[in-house]
């Protein structure tokens, strides 16, 4: 591959120059690669004033102004662009943990391995019901791709982190929800395995008002019941999540309050594969799904 370098980390982000300065910090703190690349895709003035700030101090940031057509158009700039043999994706509004990004690339010296996930970690405090529910769902995901990997069944990576060889990446249909999970087919499709890591850390901020749950929920429920997923291994679903789902939300709660709020994210749940359901057959093509959540912009 002429002009090929071994890395390029790729971090989309829109109006979120509270938090970027924090992830982009993060990332340059990681050992990265002599030859590496970091893209700042945003179509905004302020992302483009943050990345021209860092740009200025290390040679490796460029930044890419994205047309404002959502998340998967601006990815596939940034395929278009990048120059490594592999491609680190990450948001604007979370942070990587330390040695993260050596933890996410090692599973790659197996050559089957063809994308490798990072694991969430919640950021909001869990002494209230959504923030609990925040550190249930990412502890039940975490579980869940440990289960996959290791019996080298099909797994989704996590939007928040994820690693991919880039020659396996195919230009993403813009009008998907769930960007990392047409990634993580496109890998499964071509015979590669998707690996998890984790101990590659990366901290996000979860919706902290019913409303932003809701959007988050509601966009990436219906992400899965689009049609390019007819095809794909099923992952999740409305049963699993009722049985096993609500199981495991029990046995996650460590007081009677906590119980209760496990018992409520029952009918949350069924509720967001109802409504997105019906969402989805409504626009056909889930336009209007894709709402920003203000809550996870924040820095406390």
């Amino acid at each position: 591959m002429v002009g090929s370098i071994p890395l390029t980390i790729i971090v989309t982000t829109f109006q979120e120059e509270q938090t970027l300065p924090r992830a982009l910090d993060a990332l340059l703190a990681q050992p990265l690669p002599e030859r590496s690349e970091v893209l700042v895709v945003g179509p905004d003035d302020a992302t483009a004033a943050v990345a021209a700030r860092y740009a200025a101090l290390d040679a490796r940031i460029r930044h890419l102004r994205d047309k404002g057509q959502g998340k998967p158009a601006a990815l596939n700039l940034a395929f278009a662009e990048a120059r490594g043999e592999f491609a680190v994706l990450t948001d604007g509004d979370v942070y990587l943990g330390p040695g993260a990004l050596l933890e996410l690339l090692a599973p790659f010296r197996d050559i089957h391995v063809g994308a490798v996930s990072g694991r969430p970690h919640s950021l909001n405090p869990r002494d209230n019901m959504l923030g609990y529910w925040s550190h249930l769902l990412v502890e039940q995901a975490h579980q869940l791709r440990l289960f996959k990997a290791r019996r080298g069944e099909y797994c989704e990576c996590s939007g928040y982190l994820y690693a991919v060889r880039r020659s396996l990446v195919q230009p993403i249909p813009e009008d998907t929800l769930v960007e990392d999970g047409i990634v993580s087919f496109q890998v499964w499709k071509q015979g590669c395995c998707i690996a998890y890591a984790p101990e590659a850390a990366v901290y996000c901020r979860f919706p902290a008002t019913w409303a932003d749950w809701l959007r988050q929920k509601v966009r990436t429920t219906a992400g899965y019941q689009q049609p390019y997923f007819r095809k794909a291994p099923r992952v999740r679903s409305l049963r699993e999540e009722m049985v096993q789902g609500t199981r495991r939300a029990l046995q996650f709660a460590r007081t009677p309050r906590e119980f209760l709020w496990s018992l409520a994210l029952l009918p949350a749940r069924l509720y967001v594969w109802l409504y997105s359901a019906w969402r989805l057959w409504r626009s056909r093509s889930g336009k209007g799904l894709w709402q920003r959540v203000e809550s996870t912009k924040r820095v406390e």
